[in-house]
């Protein structure tokens, strides 16, 4: 913002950094260390031991063997959307599967009416509720998608709500354009996809809204084919790809994905040792979402084993939506994604700092170094690993926006 103030230097010591620089091993601790944030950035980082003199006399604060971590960063969110559906949950219990919920007219679908009927303002008013509730755990990026429109103007009025979302809350906010989510009821998907989907995308690039495209690759949704054009679209606009996939099934998403050179192939349970091999070639991140899995009482796993030895980035997210994963807490996705599907509490913290910051396409974000945001969350905590182990319970102490206490 032109004539802004930037943050004047301040100096955070007494404290341990988890850097999560992937080169220092797990967590790269660095016990007994000073941090100095100085207009909006890391400029030194260390044992205090080091500190440079220049930085003895200005403002700090001795955070006592409080741990900093990078901020939290949910890279998979669906936030923007109007009503709920606590109807299917009940539905689900009694037996009704995902799949039979949505060929009936329930799932995305009803969600879409909901978020059509919506005003803006209500589906802003919504949306700050769910970004506090991230922010209160140390969150400072939030992706947020539209997709429950399936039409050009409440695609555009969800992504303009979610570009407003910064402007009231101090968060970073990316946009995913998500058109091609679910075929609007009585449709034809091919029809859809060319008279609506690639139209209502073009009309949100040329408005500025869209920072990535993505695209539901299922059978339930859209097949590999479909979401070609789409993505040929969107490459023709110069935007980065995104992707479920292979969330219930293996129709090539994941593929598809890698073939495009995605940020990120989100969801992968039925992920196979070729896909994470095709992942690992083109370097595009597999985004877990355990809330899902969980909401859904799926069985099949992602392939973590194959991740891990094909090099293939994981990030975690919450998949904050009303349907699936109605998941409100990045913590309590961490310890999911431990005990669910077996990360390590390094690993989760990973998918929630610097993964998560490769599946948006931020190279200046998820690890403390000099020169990268000071956006930072400070814990009171006395080893990382407490961040994953914990279930329901949130040891924020603060958290540092730009180099601002917020």
């Amino acid at each position: 913002m032109q004539g802004a103030i930037m943050p004047a230097p301040h100096v955070y010591k007494e404290a341990t950094l988890a850097t999560m620089q992937p080169e220092a091993g797990d967590y790269g601790l660095i016990p007994n260390a000073a941090l100095v944030t100085a207009g909006g950035k890391i400029a030194w980082l260390g044992p205090i031991a080091d500190l440079p003199k220049p930085y003895a006399s200005v403002s700090s604060t001795n955070l006592a063997g409080r741990l900093i971590t990078p901020a939290l960063i949910d890279c998979h969110t669906h936030i923007v959307h109007g009503g709920n559906r606590a109807l299917e949950f009940e539905m689900r219990l009694q037996g009704a599967r995902y799949e039979d919920i949505a060929r009936a007219g329930g799932g995305i679908v009803s969600t879409v009416t909901a978020t059509r009927d919506a005003s803006e303002a209500d589906l802003l008013k919504a949306a700050l509720i769910r970004v506090d509730a991230l922010i209160a755990e140390g969150v400072s990026t939030i992706e947020v998608k539209s997709g429950y429109g399936l039409d050009i103007d409440t695609e555009l009025k969800m992504l303009r709500t979610a570009r407003q979302i910064a402007m009231h809350r101090p968060v970073r906010v990316l946009t995913s354009f998500l058109g091609a989510h679910a075929v609007p009821k009585g449709a034809n998907a091919d029809t859809y996809i060319d008279d609506a989907c690639i139209p209502a995308l073009k009309a949100a690039h040329a408005e500025g809204l869209v920072d990535m495209v993505d695209g539901f690759c299922e059978g339930i949704a859209f097949d590999v084919a479909q979401m070609t054009r789409v993505f040929d679209a969107a490459k023709a606009l110069g935007l980065p790809i995104k992707l479920h996939a292979e969330q219930l099934s293996n129709i090539g998403g994941t593929q598809l994905a890698a073939k495009y050179n995605a940020l990120s192939a989100d969801h992968v349970e039925y992920a196979s040792e070729a896909d994470a091999a095709a992942l690992a070639k083109s370097n595009t991140v597999a985004v877990l979402l355990p809330g899902a899995f969980y909401t859904l009482h799926e069985t099949q796993k992602p392939p973590v084993a194959a991740f891990r030895a094909h090099g293939v980035p994981m990030a975690l997210a919450t998949d904050w939506n009303p349907g699936s994963s109605p998941l409100g807490s990045l913590l309590l996705s961490m310890n999911m994604g431990c005990t669910l599907f077996g990360l390590t509490p390094a690993e989760a913290l990973a998918g929630t700092t610097r993964n998560a910051a490769q599946a948006l396409g931020l190279a200046d974000s998820g690890t403390l170094a000099a020169g990268k945001r000071a956006d930072l969350a400070i814990w009171n905590v006395a080893t990382p690993a407490e961040l994953s182990y914990g279930i329901g319970i949130n040891p924020l102490h603060a958290r540092i926006f730009a180099g601002q206490a917020t």
